[in-house]
C-alpha cells in the first residue's frame, strides 16, 4: 500500500500494520508503513510475524521467544504475506514457524515459542541508574527540522547521554534510550507483546555505531539488520516509558553484534534482545 493511503496519525498507522488479515487457515497478509528508503522497517515485519503466529495459538499462551532472519529487503509498496506452520503444541509450550514473503519471495523467517503463565524461580539483572526521561530532550527536539518521518513514528524516544544523529560525543560500546508509544493503547497483553517486538528493532544497532564513533549522518553509511532474537520475560505496557539498555560486544567483517535489555520504569526486566547488523562505511565498503 502506498504511503499516501496510510493514516497520518502514528498510532492508527501502527495499529493498521498490525491488523493483519487472514487469507487462509494459517495464512495472513499485511501492509507496511512508509520508510525514507522505501524498505520495510525490520521491527514491523517482526511484529507482524508475531501477530500472525499468535492468531494460531491458544489465547492463554503468550510469546516468550522469537528467533528470526531478515532474508531480503522488503518494499513498503507491496503487501506482505505471512505463512504460519504449527510445529508443536505441548502441555505448556507452542511453537510456530513464520515466513513473510512478497511476490512469493521470502523476506523474513522466524520460529516463535509461546507458553502458559507458569510459576517458577525468578531473578534479574538490575536496571542501570540513568537520567529520567523527563529530564532528557526528545529525538524531535534534537533533530529539529530534520526530524522528518520520525515525527510520524509511533515511538517517542529520548537518548541518555546524547544521541548519535549528528556526532558521537563519547565513543563507547553501550547506550541507553528511553522509549514508549506516543498514545495509550488498549489493555490487551497480546497487543503490547506485538508492539514490544516492533520496538525491539529501534535503536539497538546504534550501540555498534557508537562503539566505532560513527554517527547516522556519516556520508555513505549503510546498515541492515541480519537477524533478530527476542525474549519476552515479563508483561509490560509499551505506552509507558521503557529503558532500552544496549551493548555492542564486538564488530568485525562489516557486521556488528548488539545485545539489549528492556526495562519498565519501575526496574523490571521485561525483555532481552540480540541482533547482528551489517554496517558499511566508505572506509569499509
Amino acid at each position: 500500500m502506498a504511503e499516501a493511503e496510510l493514516p497520518s496519525d502514528p498510532i492508527a498507522m501502527l495499529l493498521g500494520v498490525l491488523d493483519i488479515q487472514r487469507t487462509g487457515e494459517d495464512t495472513f497478509t499485511g501492509i507496511s508503513h512508509p520508510m525514507p528508503n522505501g524498505r520495510v522497517f525490520g521491527g514491523q515485519v517482526v511484529a507482524q510475524g508475531v501477530a500472525a503466529a499468535m492468531r494460531t495459538v491458544a489465547d492463554d499462551r503468550f510469546p516468550h521467544s522469537l528467533h528470526g532472519y531478515f532474508l531480503r529487503p522488503g518494499s513498503v509498496e507491496i503487501p506482505i504475506d505471512f505463512s504460519v506452520e504449527r510445529i508443536h503444541d505441548g502441555r505448556s509450550f507452542s511453537r510456530r514457524r513464520v515466513q513473510a514473503s512478497q511476490n512469493a519471495t521470502p523476506i523474513f523467517s522466524a520460529i516463535a515459542s509461546f507458553q502458559d503463565i507458569d510459576p517458577g524461580m525468578e531473578h534479574q539483572l538490575a536496571m542501570p541508574d540513568v537520567t529520567a526521561p523527563e529530564e532528557l530532550r526528545s529525538a524531535e527536539d534534537v533533530l529539529g527540522e530534520r526530524a522528518g518521518l520520525l515525527r510520524r513514528s509511533p515511538i517517542e524516544s529520548r537518548h541518555v547521554g546524547g544521541s548519535i544523529y549528528f556526532e558521537v560525543d563519547e565513543v563507547r560500546p553501550d547506550q541507553a534510550t528511553w522509549m514508549r508509544i506516543r498514545q495509550p493503547l488498549a489493555d490487551d497483553p497480546r497487543l503490547h507483546s506485538a508492539v514490544l517486538a516492533y520496538m525491539s528493532d529501534f535503536t539497538i544497532q546504534e550501540a555498534t555505531l557508537r562503539a566505532n564513533g560513527v554517527p547516522w549522518r556519516t556520508r555513505g553509511l549503510r546498515t541492515a539488520s541480519l537477524d533478530h532474537a527476542l525474549w519476552w520475560h515479563r508483561p509490560a505496557r509499551v505506552d509507558e516509558w521503557l529503558l532500552y539498555a544496549a551493548e555492542s560486544p564486538t564488530s568485525q567483517g562489516g557486521r556488528g553484534m548488539n545485545t539489549g535489555r528492556i526495562y519498565s520504569r519501575n526496574g523490571e526486566l521485561v525483555a532481552s534482545v540480540a541482533q547482528e547488523t551489517m554496517v558499511r562505511t566508505p572506509d569499509y565498503p
